[in-house]
């Protein structure tokens, strides 16, 4: 396999790559540094990419290994998992600040989710993979899958509402 075909086959996924290593490793900088640690190590084993079914949940396994490692390492005391890129559209101020506020305490309640639950929240809500994909990149089955998110969702909802109800 030439560059030009090499480039062409990680194009389409390039960018989960970088988004699934910043949300492992938070900071720009390191996450920079995972996904170009990820092409290198997929440039090195490109002869063999073609025995690969299905090549994206082969990086997406290899990013989230990597980001797993660089946490576990001893400089991971100063990294965090945290997810804080959101858009909106024009509302008005007070629903502005309504919705940072309650994207704030989801942040905080994914936060304090087990590790495993807030890789799959990232990677079936907000990277919309599916869960074939999320099977074979966290080596876990689909119904696993389907309750830890079930569980994680349910934590997040209930706290959510006793956020929302108190004081009424």
């Amino acid at each position: 396999m030439n560059q030009n075909e090499f480039v062409q086959l990680i194009s389409p996924f390039k960018d989960k790559v970088f988004r699934l290593a910043k949300r492992l490793l938070i900071s720009t900088e390191e996450a920079e540094d995972a996904t170009q640690e990820v092409w290198v190590k997929l440039w090195r084993k490109n002869k063999n990419l073609d025995g690969f079914n299905n090549v994206e949940a082969f990086v997406m396994t290899m990013t989230k290994n990597y980001c797993l490692d660089q946490l576990k390492s001893k400089r991971a005391g100063n990294i965090k998992i945290v997810h804080n890129n959101f858009t909106d559209n024009q509302p008005s101020l007070d629903k502005k600040v309504e919705d940072i506020d309650s994207l704030n305490w989801v942040e905080k309640i994914i936060n304090q989710l087990p590790e495993q639950q807030q890789l799959l929240i990232q990677m079936r809500d907000i990277e919309q993979y599916e869960f074939a994909v999320i099977a074979e990149i966290t080596d876990m089955n689909e119904t696993a899958i389907r309750v830890a998110l079930s569980r994680a969702r349910k934590t997040i909802r209930e706290s959510m509402t006793k956020i929302h109800s108190y004081g009424i």
